[in-house]
């Protein structure tokens, strides 16, 4: 898979954030680094930053992972080339890299686009702090249940 144009400038990104996918298929539990929505502290990101998300998959089921709000660089080693995405796949046992260019200010819902693993607890909510006009930031709002108002 390769991008038609590049949508980014290529450059490094300023930090890695790991996020293990986590869960166990026989009692119905799903969750990030063993912690379940409910129980987590938001992903912090400053606007105007890259961030590489690694995702290492501990489990036997795919996981496609959505941010909402910025576009997803899937880390394909194409460079400028990589594909922009909505949603990234993870496949069983994997580790998958994706960058994002940290351009919208805000609050927005960051989980597994299978709804009902995101209800078990594989969300997270994702806080972009900065950026223009910060005090009126837009926002793919989060409720307190964890789901898209």
């Amino acid at each position: 898979m390769k991008a038609q144009d590049p949508r980014y400038e290529l450059r490094e990104p300023t930090r890695e954030i790991e996020l293990r996918l986590t869960g166990n298929m026989e009692r119905y539990m799903w969750s990030i680094n063993g912690v379940k929505y409910e129980d987590a502290d938001p992903i912090r990101l400053k606007y105007g930053e890259r961030v590489r998300f690694k995702f290492v998959n501990e489990t036997m089921m795919t996981h496609p992972m959505h941010l909402h709000g910025m576009w997803s660089i899937l880390d394909v080693g194409a460079g400028q080339w990589n594909p922009i995405k909505h949603t990234v796949s993870v496949q069983p046992g994997t580790t998958v890299y994706m960058e994002t260019e940290v351009d919208e200010p805000g609050q927005w819902a960051f989980h597994c686009h299978l709804s009902y693993h995101a209800a078990a607890g594989m969300f997270r909510k994702v806080i972009v702090e900065g950026g223009p006009d910060s005090t009126q930031a837009k926002t793919g709002v989060v409720t307190e249940e964890g789901g898209d108002a």
